[in-house]
């Protein structure tokens, strides 16, 4: 397992292990976040057999947490697998959508010890419960602010701030990024914790002036013979 060498946590928002292969070795990820929409869309099956299968492959291949999702309408059914994941390795968040019923189970979970990530917040009030319920993790996202109509900069500074302000341990996973730029805005205002689609992660790792850059002194040593 990597040793945490600052504050700062960043995230691979992926479930395809190709994805961990890649990125996973670069040391400036800390974990894994998935959903049940990123699990569907891969093709696996909603058993907590399957996750647990899914999270030994992350803490393989280094990762130091692996975020994964009840499902279920109702408290009962979110509580049950939420148990069930909590209990497949200590590394693992459970998270939990904000909801009232997603609150309940939430509260359960975390009353029994285990670490709960809640997801799906769209606005500044939603750290409050989540804040108030002694939650590990907060995930707002903030593309989807966006379109609805809000600032999701603004919704999400705001967040960060309340946390600040009253002292909370919990931390703002900030989900849901779309333009690589808005990572370097948040961080500014101090928010140290983010999940990157790969897409977004090629993004923060190209840079077209700094490869121009390196060609050129590529290019000079070998002129002079340096080049081995």
């Amino acid at each position: 397992m990597c040793e945490e060498t600052g504050t700062m946590r960043l995230f691979i928002d992926s479930v395809d292990q190709k994805d961990w292969e890649e990125f996973l070795p670069t040391g400036i990820f800390y974990g894994i976040t998935t959903n049940p929409k990123l699990l569907a869309n891969a093709g696996y099956e909603f058993m907590v057999q399957a996750l647990a299968k899914l999270a030994e492959q992350a803490f393989g291949l280094g990762a130091n947490e692996i975020h994964l999702q009840v499902w279920g309408r109702e408290r009962e059914k979110m509580l049950q697998i939420g148990r069930e994941l909590g209990r497949i390795d200590p590394r693992v968040m459970i998270k939990v959508p904000i909801t009232r019923q997603g609150l309940l189970c939430a509260r359960d979970l975390i009353s029994e010890g285990f670490p709960v990530t809640l997801t799906a917040l769209h606005s500044a009030d939603q750290v409050l419960p989540a804040i108030a319920l002694g939650a590990t993790y907060a995930a707002p996202y903030l593309g989807r602010m966006n379109d609805g109509g809000l600032s999701g900069i603004e919704e999400v500074t705001v967040m960060g701030q309340i946390i600040e302000k009253m002292g909370s341990p919990m931390r703002l996973l900030v989900a849901s990024i779309r333009q690589i730029s808005d990572l370097a805005v948040l961080a500014q205002s101090g928010l140290d914790t983010f999940t990157l689609l790969p897409g977004m992660i090629e993004d923060l790792l190209r840079n077209d002036l700094t490869t121009a850059a390196a060609e050129d002194f590529e290019a000079a040593a070998a002129a002079f013979g340096k080049n081995p």
